[in-house]
Parts: C-alpha cells; sequence; structure tokens
C-alpha cells in the first residue's frame, strides 16, 4: 500500500473544536500506524499526518503513558502497545461473528490445504480479521490486519454489493483504482461487477493483487440478509477448473454455515 496516501484516505473528518482535532489526529495516527504494518519513526510522523511537530510529540507521549503505543529507546519509533492488544481480545471475545469465522477459517484451511481469510469492510478497506495459511508447499500467505483497496479484492466486490452506484463512487478514491502493477480498475466496470455480487454465493477474481494468485469469496450474511463478512480461498492461479470448483463448494458451505449461524445467534 502507498503510505505517502495513507494519511489522506484513512483519516477521519475533523469535528470541529481544537480538542475534537486533537482526537482526530490521534486516530489519523491509528490508522496510519495500522496501514505501515511496523514501528514508524516519530521525527517522520509531522510530515507523514500533515501535523505540528510539538502535537505529534505531545500526543505521542500521552498514548505512551497509557500504554496504547509503546517508543522503542534505540531508535525512537513508535507503534502499538500492549493496551491496544488487550482492548482487541476483549473485542474478539464479546464479538461472535469474528469469533466463529476465525474458527471456521481454520478448519476450511485445514481442509482444503489452501490459505483461508475472514474479511470485513474497514471504511474504505478491505480488512483481514483473521487468517489460517494453507499446508501446500507452494502456499499463499496474508497477514493479520492487512487492509486493501476494495476494487483489489473479491471480497470487496461482495461487500459493497448492497450499496447504490453512488456510495460506491463515494467510497472509492482514485488512489484505490490503482493495482500494484500500475493497471487501472474501471470504476464504471467495479460497479456493475459489484452489483452483479448481489446475491451469489461466491465471487472470483483473478491476477489483481498480483499475477500469481486467484482468489474465491463467499458471503456471510446476517439475519438481514446483508453481507457483513465474507470467507475467502486464496490460491494459486495454476489451480485446475476441477480442484477450483471443489474448493468452491467447500468455500461456499462454510459461508453458509457462518450465515446461518449468524442469524440463530440473532434470534435467540
Amino acid at each position: 500500500m502507498n503510505e505517502g496516501n495513507t494519511a489522506r484516505t484513512l483519516a477521519p473528518i475533523a469535528l470541529g473544536g481544537s480538542r475534537e482535532r486533537g482526537i482526530d489526529r490521534v486516530l489519523t495516527l491509528f490508522a496510519y500506524l495500522n496501514a505501515c504494518g511496523r514501528p514508524v519513526r516519530i521525527a517522520d510522523l509531522p510530515k507523514a499526518l500533515g501535523a505540528p511537530r510539538s502535537t505529534i510529540y505531545e500526543i505521542v507521549r500521552v498514548l505512551a503513558e497509557a500504554g496504547m503505543v509503546e517508543v522503542t529507546g534505540n531508535d525512537n519509533k513508535v507503534f502499538f502497545g500492549r493496551a491496544m492488544y488487550l482492548y482487541g481480545t476483549s473485542y474478539f471475545r464479546s464479538n461472535d461473528l469474528i469469533r466463529r469465522g476465525s474458527s471456521e477459517v481454520e478448519a476450511l484451511s485445514t481442509l482444503t490445504g489452501e490459505t483461508s481469510e475472514l474479511c470485513m469492510l474497514n471504511r474504505n478497506r478491505q480488512a483481514i480479521i483473521h487468517t489460517h495459511p494453507g499446508s501446500r508447499p507452494m502456499r499463499i500467505s496474508s497477514q493479520v490486519g492487512s487492509q486493501f483497496p476494495i476494487p483489489w479484492t473479491a471480497s470487496g466486490r461482495l461487500l459493497l454489493s448492497q450499496k447504490s452506484p453512488d456510495e460506491i463512487r463515494d467510497l472509492i478514491q482514485p488512489d484505490d483504482l490503482i493495482l500494484p502493477d500500475r493497471r487501472v480498475v474501471d470504476i464504471e466496470r467495479f460497479i456493475e461487477e459489484c452489483i452483479d455480487a448481489r446475491g451469489k454465493s461466491v465471487v472470483i477474481t483473478r491476477g489483481l493483487i498480483n499475477s500469481f494468485s486467484q482468489c474465491l469469496a463467499a458471503p456471510i450474511l446476517g439475519i438481514d440478509g446483508e453481507v457483513q463478512a465474507t470467507i475467502c480461498l486464496v490460491l494459486s492461479i495454476e489451480v485446475s477448473d476441477d480442484q477450483r470448483a471443489v474448493l468452491q463448494e467447500q468455500l461456499i458451505a462454510s459461508g453458509r454455515n457462518l450465515s446461518m449461524g449468524t442469524v440463530r445467534t440473532k434470534l435467540t
């Protein structure tokens, strides 16, 4: 992901007033660290976030005291702290779909030997909530917490399938349409693919993020029938049609199992 555009594409909307702007910068800092996925030099943050150096240093100091970020002593880099892990653990325990979805991802990966993922929409990004690597020698791996522009993925098309064309246009930024190899996704074609994904049991994309993989995504539906999340298989582009057909049915079964479980949970 292009870090230079991270703050602009993920920054929360300013609410007005000095206190609100301070909160806005905290949220922007969190989004930036999450997008980078690694510790960042404090000295690089003012430019990256477009904020005064004194403001950024004060925010980092307060957050470090609260345990929400940690600053390394030798290289003066900052990243999430242990308090954030504890908050995330509490969220995991309380969220039925994520808890069951994570178990289903691991079961599906064990059954198929392929990398499986649980994905959700996070503002204008598709986020990997849980993943389990495949067991094959040439497996394709992914990382929990990774976020991708929505047009890059099969999951993205399902996650936007219930939105109107105007809502999709408002959500997608121009940079989101540029694939890693610099090809450009046509926004109108992407919108058509999202609309076409409505009601589908699986969506398949090939060669978008890279030239050697394909992604199969199945929807996880809530009690209202809308897509809450997706469960995916990430496969080699060389998987045969017969192999993919078998994997596709196993994936669809997992998606339906989670969808039915969501309904049962909300009814009881």
